[in-house]
This record gives C-alpha cells, structure tokens and sequence, in this order.
C-alpha cells in the first residue's frame, strides 16, 4: 500500500484479528489506486499539496472506500449493491483535478 496501513484499516474498521491481513491489504491497495484514479493527481502532488503528507481527507476517504469493500464484499443481487456515504463526495471533492 502506498499510504495506508494495516493498523489504520484495521483501527478504522474495528478488525482485532490478523487472518484477514492479506485481504485488507488487498482491499487498502485497490481503494488507494482508486482514489488516485478519481482524483486525477499522483500521490506525490497529493503530499506537495498537504505539506509532504497525504491530506487527512483522503485518508478519510481511502478508509471509508477499504471498510465499504470489506463489509460489503459478496453482493448477492443488484439490489444489495451498496455505496460509499455521501461524505466521500465532500472529503475528496477539494482534491479532484477537473
């Protein structure tokens, strides 16, 4: 993972096990690629922006993208089908390059 860790993921998630580490690390990678993607800005302007660290918000963000993967992992039907609240939209909308 580029920015996020075990600790914080499990922290954020309430997870005090370790057999799920290696899906969460899968969950935590694919959540950071993600956000990168959305946001359109390479980690290192990211951390240029925030003083040579990765914004809280995005962090945040990151979090909640890796908790919804976690909790929400088999969908059965479309319908069960679930999305990230409407707080990711304003901790990583300031981010974005439009």
């Amino acid at each position: 993972m580029k920015y996020l860790t075990i600790d914080y993921i499990k922290q954020h998630s309430r997870i005090d096990y370790d057999c799920e580490d290696a899906l969460l690390e899968l969950y935590g990678s694919a959540a950071e690629d993600t956000m990168l993607a959305l946001l359109r800005r390479p980690l290192d302007e990211l951390k240029e922006m925030n003083g040579g660290a990765v914004p809280p918000a995005i962090i945040q963000a990151t979090l909640l993208l890796t908790d919804n993967s976690y909790q929400h992992r088999t969908p059965s039907n479309p319908a069960n089908l679930y999305t990230v609240r409407y707080s990711f939209d304003y901790l990583v909308k300031p981010y974005m390059k439009l």
